[in-house]
């Protein structure tokens, strides 16, 4: 630790300058978006993604529990932290998986790696971040990165490998190019197991963010912190059931687009 401490803190304080400027970013383009906004937001969403009255009305109306709870800027605070690790987690994630898929030597290297990952428990993931970038958002950011980075991976990969061999083939015999293969066929038929991989890391995020207050981040999970240590029950329940709308009203959305996405179904 201390070496990598020494040779290589402009490293880790590059990276981390990248991501809080990507954080922030995207914290203050949330910030933006007014309280009404989400609420329409949210219900045009739920519509497209479900086409069932009953979720069009209940994830909106959902969302103002939050702020009637009195908790809209830490929401908006925990929702940046998650964004920001899911599109971290989503550009490394899916071309490992397509990697994976690809080229078979890679699996047996990758598959004990993200055993590990999914097995560790999370606080100790907080180590080595809170250790190479000090405490705040950015560790926060790394350390659920981390924690929700396998799902996408697996079912990238996964999805990939269940395309039907005789779409595959029927595309080379048409003088498809193992780009155009990817792209035209294989991505298009796994999308609505990559999704589910989305889902996960989104869920996967969301269930780190109160570890992550541990360390500086700030949200929803340092209410719950919060309540932890002043056992207060009342603080504790309101912060917990913000968490759980937020995840609950991207679940629906995700898995609803993971449908629409699925060519069979067409």
């Amino acid at each position: 630790m201390d070496y990598l401490l020494e040779k290589l803190a402009p490293t880790f304080d590059s990276i981390a300058n990248g991501i809080l400027e990507v954080l922030l970013g995207i914290e203050n383009l949330l910030s933006a978006i007014p309280w009404w906004g989400y609420v329409f937001l949210v219900g045009f969403l739920a519509w497209k993604a479900t086409k069932r009255l009953c979720s069009t009305i209940i994830l909106p109306m959902s969302i103002l529990i939050i702020g009637i709870f009195g908790l809209w800027e830490l929401a908006i605070g925990t929702l940046s932290i998650v964004v920001a690790a899911v599109i971290l987690a989503l550009l490394m994630g899916v071309p490992l998986g397509i990697l994976i898929a690809k080229v078979h030597c890679v699996g047996p290297i990758f598959h004990p790696i993200l055993d590990a990952m999914q097995t560790m428990p999370s606080f100790v993931y907080l180590i080595p971040a809170m250790m190479f970038f000090g405490l705040g958002k950015v560790p926060a950011v790394l350390a659920t990165l981390i924690y929700s980075l396998p799902p996408v991976i697996r079912l990238t990969a996964l999805g990939l490998k269940q395309v039907p061999k005789p779409a595959q083939e029927a595309a080379i015999a048409y003088g498809a190019t193992s780009w155009q293969l990817l792209k035209e066929v294989q991505l298009p038929l796994a999308m609505p197991t990559i999704m589910a991989g989305v889902n996960q890391t989104t869920m996967m995020a969301l269930s780190m963010v109160v570890v992550a207050s541990m360390i500086g981040a700030q949200g929803l999970g340092q209410e719950v912190l919060l309540s932890i240590n002043r056992i207060d029950m009342g603080r504790g329940f309101e912060a917990g059931i913000s968490i759980v709308i937020m995840a609950i009203a991207i679940d629906r959305i995700t898995q609803g687009f993971a449908r629409h996405l699925d060519p069979t179904k067409r």
